[in-house]
């Protein structure tokens, strides 16, 4: 008799309360507006594969830090991991990779808004806009590899997915001077102090920028090397740094190229195959540069370069120059 009143018990506690027609849901997700990614507020820890405010917030803020997420998605992957890693080694804190209570606190310890408003110019929709062959001989045709969207090149100016963009902003044109927009506050950064060696981890797929008492100042995520094209471990030197350069496009030295192909010149711009800037380095034919594809960075494998966001390229190429070493490492 007491074991049917108790189980009888057990099965009245899990039945709703009176008057309640169904169980309590989860509480919704927090919407990804300015106020919300601006609020210190938010639920830590996060980890992988997590989204959402705190996420966001945390992506711009180590990118501010110069521990870059590469191209801010509002999710956490693998390159947002490693960017926390070297953020808290470099703050004194346990390399989890995750944002914890302490992570939180350093990351926050500038007051900056996360998210900011903006204001489209006229220069940021005046084009021209145009598709991008897949064909090489096809790009050579093009008189520049200008981006393909008003759309593009915010998310580009602001370290955004064009994805994330539209989301931040909805039922807002992108493509219209004038308008008000919301987006992370990636665009007032100080240029990086000159560094004293560069360190390029094949393991990590990170490009570290360290100073000459070896503390790292920046670190980017990385697409490098493949079976085709491993990456040449050893010490090199950086040659000369081009800005916005032209890619001269040999068939020879690419193993998956059209067998019909000829070389051919290919004009600069953000949608050139190399970016906006190649860090020439000592090794012939090896560089470290910018990409098209942003989205791409640690999740591909390349042709044996060293690739970069097109803006964490040129945040490197401003800290470096002829004779800097770079240390290429397993």
């Amino acid at each position: 008799m007491e074991k049917t009143f108790v189980a009888l018990l057990l099965a009245l506690s899990f039945l709703p309360a009176a008057g309640a027609a169904t169980a309590k849901r989860p509480a919704a997700q927090p919407q990804l507006s300015a106020e919300t990614v601006n609020s210190q507020n938010l639920l830590v820890p996060i980890g992988p594969k997590a989204s959402g405010a705190a996420v966001l917030r945390a992506q711009i803020l180590l990118d501010r830090a110069r521990f870059s997420p590469g191209e801010i998605d509002g999710t956490f992957g693998s390159n947002m991991e490693k960017a926390l890693a070297a953020f808290q080694t470099a703050n004194n804190l346990t390399a989890s990779g995750r944002v914890d209570t302490e992570t939180w606190t350093a990351l926050n310890r500038e007051s900056t808004p996360a998210l900011v408003t903006y204001t489209i110019t006229a220069a940021d929709v005046a084009g021209p806009f145009l598709p991008i062959p897949k064909d090489m001989l096809e790009k050579a045709k093009l008189p520049a590899m200008g981006y393909t969207s008003a759309t593009e090149a915010l998310g580009e100016k602001f370290h955004v997915s064009p994805t994330l963009l539209k989301r931040l902003n909805p039922g807002k044109d992108l493509g219209v001077a004038g308008t008000e927009i919301v987006v992370p506050n990636v665009a007032d950064a100080s240029p990086l102090p000159k560094g004293g060696k560069v360190i390029v981890s094949k393991s990590k797929l990170t490009v570290s920028l360290v100073d000459t008492e070896n503390r790292v100042l920046a670190q980017f995520p990385a697409t490098m090397g493949s079976e085709h094209d491993p990456l040449p471990v050893g010490d090199w030197k950086i040659n000369g740094v081009s800005k916005n350069p032209v890619f001269h496009y040999n068939p020879a030295l690419f193993w998956d190229a059209n067998p019909t192909h000829s070389k051919a010149k290919i004009q600069p711009g953000p949608n050139n195959p190399v970016g906006v800037a190649w860090i020439d380095l000592s090794r012939k034919n090896l560089g470290i540069h910018g990409t098209p594809e942003p989205s791409t960075i640690g999740k591909t494998q390349s042709h044996g370069c060293i690739r970069l966001t097109n803006w964490d390229a040129a945040a490197l190429a401003q800290a470096v120059g002829p004779g800097t070493p770079a240390i290429l490492q397993d």
